[in-house]
Formats: structure tokens, C-alpha cells, sequence
């Protein structure tokens, strides 16, 4: 006989999770989910706000692994739900825009590079993931990452979608150039190439009061030329890329 003076067991063998411990999973979703809207705005022809949805998907990338340090939430679903979530918003996202803008019109030939700057998104995720998986614990965090970051491919992918919007090309022309492009940034994120991470940047003391200013310029930007913004940080980061390239004396794919 039950008594019921005692309090009920619970028989399934989960137990509560912590709110707060699903916070980092929570922001991880928000961003898949402006991905796949960016992609269906892709689709109906809705350019910039596909592109918006995709910058958004990225601040949604940099905050929920923050949080999850922040609340010590890390786990390893959550490792494996931003790594897909990854894939959709800065492989597949992009690609599809691009096709949209400047490919449709080039046929299948444009759709394989398409497919080609997804796949390279895909396998530089992969090689992160195992990468991540071999680190040993409480080891230092890299100063450098080994291939072009999926995001940052992402927004370099889109390079030919700003330019547009900016003015300086035309949607639709030079799509074998576009193609070309595509297929240049996949290969930098399958790469061996070492690019600088946050972390591993130093910025000399005598520039600390120009980086201040261009901050407040770049914030000025985002509201009157976010375009040209997007541009300019392309193509800062495109030197930096020319910088690893000639450190890595032809040792890129080795």
C-alpha cells in the first residue's frame, strides 16, 4: 500500500534542468531559425533582409557560446546543436543568396558552386568539431584558427551580395567571377591556413586611439552606409588573410 504521507518518487529517471543552463541551447535555436527565415527571404527576393537575418544569426553564434561559459552550461548537445546550427546559417544561407543574386541565371554551373561553398562550410565545421574533440582539458584556447571561421566565410561569401547593394555591380553579372569567388573562399576554409582569432590579435599601443575611431566611425556607418561597412570589413579582413598566406609559404592544403 501507497503511502501518502510520503512523497512521490519519480520513476522515469530524468531529473529538472536548470532555466538558466538552457539559455546558450535557447540563443542557439534563435539563430537557426534567422538562418532558415533568411534562406525563405532568399528565395522570395528579399535580398537585404535575408542578409540582415544572416547578421543576426551571427551575433545569435557569438552570444550563446558566451553564455554557455558564462553559466557553465557548456555540453556536448549543445557543442553538436551549433555546429548545425553553423552549417545552415553560414553555409547554406549564404550560398543560397548568392545563387539567388548573382547565379540564377547561370544554370547549373551556378548552382554547383553553390553547392561547392556549402560542402567547404560543412567540412570546416567537421574538422572543428573533431579538432575540438581531441583538446585536452583545461588546455589554453587557440590563438589562431586553422582555416577561414565558418561565419567569417559566411560574410566573405557574401561579399558579391554587398556590392551589389552597394551599387558597384550589377545582380547577375559576372557570375563565372562570382563563381570563381565562391570556390576561393570554400578552399580557405578547408585550408591549413592559420588566420589570427580574437584572442591571438595584438594591437601595437600606438594604434589603440585609431582603433577607437574607427570603432565610432564603423558605428556612424552602420547607420548611414551599412553596405560600404560591410565592405570595408571584408575586405580589412581579406588583408588579413593576405598576411597568413605569405606566412604559410605555400603550406596551405599540406
Amino acid at each position: 500500500m501507497i503511502d501518502p504521507t510520503e512523497p512521490e518518487q519519480d520513476t522515469s529517471g530524468g531529473r529538472d534542468v536548470s532555466l538558466i543552463l538552457l539559455i546558450p541551447n535557447m540563443v542557439t535555436l534563435m539563430g537557426l531559425s534567422f538562418g532558415l527565415t533568411g534562406i525563405r527571404f532568399a528565395m522570395e527576393g528579399y535580398f537585404t533582409w535575408a542578409v540582415i537575418l544572416i547578421m543576426l544569426s551571427a551575433l545569435a553564434d557569438l552570444f550563446d557560446g558566451l553564455l554557455a561559459r558564462r553559466l557553465g552550461a557548456q555540453s556536448e548537445m549543445g557543442a553538436q546543436l551549433d555546429s548545425l546550427s553553423d552549417f545552415l546559417c553560414f553555409g547554406v544561407a549564404p550560398a543560397i543568396l548568392v545563387y539567388e543574386v548573382h547565379l540564377g541565371d547561370f544554370g547549373g554551373l551556378g548552382w554547383i558552386f553553390a553547392l561547392i561553398f556549402a560542402v567547404s562550410a560543412c567540412l570546416r565545421l567537421a574538422r572543428f568539431n573533431v579538432m575540438s574533440g581531441q583538446a585536452e582539458p583545461g588546455e589554453a584556447p587557440k590563438r589562431y584558427f586553422v582555416g577561414v571561421p565558418a561565419p567569417a566565410g559566411a560574410f566573405l561569401g557574401l561579399f558579391p551580395v554587398f556590392l551589389s547593394n552597394l551599387g558597384l555591380i550589377d545582380p547577375g553579372s559576372a557570375p563565372l567571377l562570382v563563381c570563381v569567388w565562391l570556390a576561393v573562399v570554400g578552399a580557405l576554409m578547408i585550408s591549413n591556413l592559420k588566420t589570427p582569432s580574437p584572442k591571438g590579435v595584438k594591437v601595437p599601443r600606438r594604434m589603440v586611439a585609431v582603433l577607437f575611431f574607427a570603432t565610432v566611425i564603423a558605428m556612424g556607418l552602420i547607420f548611414t552606409r551599412p553596405w560600404l561597412l560591410l565592405v570595408i570589413m571584408d575586405a580589412a579582413y581579406l588583408a588579413v588573410i593576405m598576411v597568413a598566406l605569405v606566412r604559410a609559404k605555400g603550406r596551405l592544403f599540406g
